[in-house]
């Protein structure tokens, strides 16, 4: 298997401090990658690494065999090949277009329509991407008027649409209820054992929210890797304590994981 993502010694410094701190990181294709680690570790400057919107201020990074900062890269070109969903697109969206309209917009790289015309296939597409996310009673809806998993199922759908190599999810059950949690967990775990679907990396501060079929886990604290490799060996509780900085117990329950902390003594 080729490599999706490789990064080698990457540092990204802003005002003379390390948000990621030589950072040496392959993904492989088929892979499906969870991104653990508390608030301010580098999860999402890591992502927005990967999605090529960010560069190294040292290291490598290859995207889709592109390596960013060198000549013959269009990163113009480099990024459709890459979905994104996470608050930052969704803060870009025209709050007053359906969702049938957000999701449409990806297939010409927009964020709002213009005067391009839509094939029938496109259409078809993103009803298809749009009901695989039980969206399908919402086509008409205005982006703005949607609930917060509403939303975040909506830019899942908008992320496929471009058909991309490489799917990046920052945060997608953030600010959800239990409910709207695990229906979407549900829905990403139904994706991620997808053998067709694009390599995929989700960045999360809860193991309760992996769902079934991501196979490797990179945890991070402080811009620099503490573990990474596959879920089964890497996430422990030793790995788990060590990346949040308290006593954690994991543990796996059919095809899920839950943490709890250890009661005081």
């Amino acid at each position: 298997m080729s490599d999706v993502l490789e990064l080698q010694d990457v540092s990204v410094v802003r005002e003379g401090r390390a948000l990621v701190d030589q950072v040496s990181w392959s993904v492989k294709e088929g892979e499906r990658w969870i991104i653990l680690g508390p608030n301010g570790a580098g999860k999402t400057t890591l992502l927005n690494v990967a999605s090529s919107y960010l560069y190294p201020s040292k290291g490598t990074a290859t995207i889709l065999g592109e390596t960013l900062g060198t000549p013959g890269t269009d990163v113009f070109e480099l990024r459709p090949r890459v979905g994104m969903a996470g608050i930052a697109m969704a803060d870009k969206l025209p709050k007053r277009q359906t969702v049938l309209q957000t999701v449409l917009t990806a297939a010409y790289g927009m964020t709002a329509g213009w005067q391009e015309e839509y094939e029938d296939v496109d259409e078809q597409r993103a009803r298809a991407f749009l009901d695989r996310l039980g969206m399908s009673e919402y086509l008409d809806r205005k982006f703005g008027t949607l609930s917060e998993g509403e939303r975040k199922r909506t830019l899942i759908a908008r992320a496929l649409m471009a058909d991309p190599e490489l799917l990046l999810l920052d945060e997608p059950a953030a600010g959800l209820d239990l409910g709207g949690r695990e229906d979407l967990v549900r829905r990403l775990g139904r994706l991620a054992r997808d053998p067709i679907a694009p390599s995929m990396i989700m960045v999360t501060h809860h193991v309760e929210e992996i769902a079934p079929g991501f196979t490797h886990v990179l945890m991070i604290r402080q811009g620099k890797v503490l573990a990474a490799g596959p879920l089964e060996l890497e996430l422990t509780s030793r790995n788990l304590s060590l990346c949040f900085g308290l006593p954690l117990v994991v543990e796996q329950v059919g095809d899920r994981w839950t943490a709890q902390g250890l009661p005081l003594s």
